[in-house]
């Protein structure tokens, strides 16, 4: 039984006399502004900041640099030297399209490097955010948050199409779609006429998790799982774009931040107005005859599930079987664009838990399109003990230009609520992305902890910048691949991980004296190792398929996602829950990982096929082979004891299984896991 059931139990069993609940309403309402809660660093207005200047300033390359100097400098700490060429490329593949250079890549870098090795950084850096790879690489950072799934629980309706949704992310994240936008097309897509194919877009709040409602139950039951869910919504939300613990508000105002319970169900109110919806992605005169035939074809379903169940069965059973699957058929075939995919999104409808109207044990769940409610207080968060009613709103401490707190009024309120995310919280949420993004450059953030930007977070270790940075990000239309650019030229970002005096002295690199060595995450490890095979299929979209199949060559972000039962690869590889926000992977290491590695079979199959061609290659001496086999997998050529080394364990003559056994030797090691 979980927690929050529990509780409910607990509540729920307790009677109250009404003099007792009058009292938690008053005290409710007594607790409206909480006092004691001072306002977070993150909520305070951007601005921009002179970086400090140093008798090193010549190191810098970008306003990022002065800062990270000057905090270098006051712990006695130095730069590292700059990476070489091949550290440098191989990073900044990995980091921006998740997949390994070439030999030739590195080559051409490290001849443009010598002109000019600024330009050459920059040049490469426009290259690769061109890259539709970069699409791919950084929609699965942002699919951790949003808890993306390929397949929910089985009682739900079906989510065949909620890859429209992974795609989407990857064509907006591409083109540059300003943050901004990003933000309020997840929530509010098909209200801001745009066009069809947006409502991909609203897969965020579409694949939401969804928690089972046995309707036999009485509503007091119910009514704590329908709760529970728009708690879930709430919580995603918050931490997702404001880097806020909104939940903890559901029971009575937070404890560490200016976030009041009843800030809580002004939000929730917005959640309790919409019901998942599957969203049409051509246009509405397209759809219409399409809805039309579906329509149709559900009835005849219906109509043959009916007809298996008579008893007996009727003794042409097959024959009207048939005869409807015939005109199932015609009708698909009449209707254009009738196989066309819906995404997974949301409508606006309020949600009412109500008893079954005929008086037996049990609940129906009443929606009522087009309309919006706003929610009563729960009490201790129960919601079979009511206070008074919240409006749909913002939170409190982001009042509008009036000074008064946000009221949403046009349906639901999620447009509303999307503006007010990236307008009155814009410093926030622009501090919170912006940390994000850092975190994926450099291992680890300005703020440590990514969700938790209130007071029981971590504090930012160079405020300063990260205000300087957020503040130009907005300034910059919201552009994320503008603040790439900004991060990656800078001298720090381009610095060398092999810096043994700030690694004893500053083992955590809070100073950013250096660069932290990085192990890959799973899907740029397995992506990886496709590309050394020359299998790797770079198609771009498209269904998911499952990573078990042995013929699946796409990318690891094409792999199906499976909520309660994932893929035994990414499960031993620290892939995240797919029923919760993720704002980091934890890193891992087990004996069951050393294992996958001697014996999974999809490293066997890409050891053998990189065995097998190394070993077509009998006319060139082994010594060669062994280089060419360095190039393919690390873009560089073999020391003197590593080539010794493939000599005395490949022999005078090896053949294919034994150049197989030294590629799966290759394939776990650590420099092909790692990236410095």
């Amino acid at each position: 039984m979980s927690g929050a059931f529990s509780r409910r139990l607990d509540a729920s069993a307790v009677c109250l006399s009404l003099a007792a609940i009058a009292g938690l309403v008053a005290s409710a309402k007594a607790d409206e502004n909480p006092a004691g809660h001072e306002r977070p660093w993150s909520f305070a207005p951007l601005a921009e900041h002179v970086p400090p200047q140093s008798e090193t300033a010549g190191w810098a390359q970008t306003r990022i640099d002065g800062f990270l100097l000057a905090d270098m400098t006051a712990a006695g700490l130095e730069p590292a030297s700059p990476a070489d060429d091949r550290m440098l490329v191989r990073r900044l593949y990995f980091d921006l399209v998740g997949l390994p250079p070439t030999s030739d890549a590195v080559e051409r870098f490290a001849d443009a490097a010598t002109r000019d090795r600024r330009a050459a950084v920059r040049d490469l850096v426009e290259e690769l955010l061109q890259s539709p790879h970069y699409g791919e690489r950084w929609a699965r950072h942002w699919l951790d948050l949003a808890r993306y799934t390929d397949v929910t629980a089985s009682w739900l309706d079906s989510t065949a199409s909620a890859w429209l949704y992974r795609d989407w992310v990857v064509r907006a994240l591409n083109e540059d779609l300003p943050y901004d936008e990003f933000v309020k097309r997840q929530l509010a897509a098909d209200l801001m006429s745009l066009a069809p194919e947006e409502n991909a877009a609203l897969g965020f709040l579409g694949l939401s998790p969804t928690y089972w409602k046995e309707l036999q139950l009485p509503p007091e039951i119910i009514k704590g799982t329908v709760a529970d869910e728009w708690e879930e919504h709430v919580d995603a939300l918050g931490r997702t774009f404001l880097g806020l613990t909104l939940g903890c508000a559901r029971c009575h105002d937070h404890k560490t931040d200016p976030v009041t319970a009843r800030d809580y169900y002004a939000i929730a109110g917005v959640f309790a107005s919409v019901k998942f919806s599957d969203r049409p992605t051509i246009s509405d005169e397209l759809w219409a005859p399409v809805a039309k035939a579906r329509a149709e074809v559900a009835k005849l379903e219906a109509e043959k599930a009916t007809l298996k169940k008579k008893k007996p069965a009727p003794e042409d059973l097959k024959a009207q079987v048939a005869k409807l699957d015939e005109k199932i058929s015609a009708i698909q075939k009449a209707t254009p664009h009738y196989h066309v995919p819906t995404a997974n999104g949301v409508a606006d409808a309020a949600l009412f838990v109500k008893p079954k109207d005929d008086g037996k044990h049990g609940t129906k769940l009443e929606y009522v399109d087009g309309q919006a409610r706003d929610l009563e207080m729960q009490m201790r968060g129960d919601p079979n003990v009511l206070g008074e009613t919240v409006p749909r709103g913002f939170l409190s401490a982001f009042p509008g230009a009036d000074g008064k707190p946000l009221r949403f009024e046009k349906g639901s309120g999620r447009l509303e609520l999307a503006e007010a995310i990236v307008g009155e919280a814009a410093p926030l949420t622009a501090r919170v992305i912006v940390n994000r993004v850092w975190w994926h450059h450099f291992g680890h953030g300005l703020v440590e902890s990514p969700s938790e930007f209130g007071n029981a977070g971590d504090t930012p270790t160079h405020p300063a910048l990260l205000d300087d940075l957020a503040a130009r990000f907005v300034a910059n239309g919201w552009s994320i691949k503008w603040l790439h650019r900004e991060i990656l030229n800078s001298a720090a970002w381009q610095q060398s991980s092999l810096a043994p005096e700030s690694e004893a002295r500053d083992p955590r690199n809070h100073h950013y004296a250096r660069m932290s060595r990085r192990r890959l995450e799973v899907e740029a490890w397995r992506d990886a190792m496709l590309a050394a095979t020359g299998k790797l299929d770079p198609t771009i979209g498209g269904a998911s398929i499952d990573l078990a199949d042995e013929n699946n060559h796409r990318r690891t972000l094409y792999g199906k996602i499976h909520r309660r039962d994932l893929d035994q690869m990414l499960r031993l590889h620290d892939f995240p829950d797919p029923t919760a926000h993720s704002p980091k992977r934890p890193e891992t290491t087990t004996p069951l990982q050393l294992l996958f590695t001697l014996n999974g079979p999809f490293i066997r199959q890409q050891a053998e096929a990189l065995g097998q061609q190394w070993a077509d290659r009998e006319s060139a001496p082994i010594e060669t082979r062994i280089d060419a086999a360095y190039h393919d997998l690390f873009q560089r050529s073999p020391n003197e004891h590593e080539r010794r080394l493939g000599l005395a364990f490949l022999g005078d003559s090896p053949d294919a299984p034994l150049w197989s056994e030294y590629a799966q030797a290759l394939l776990g090691s650590n420099e092909f896991l790692f990236v410095d």
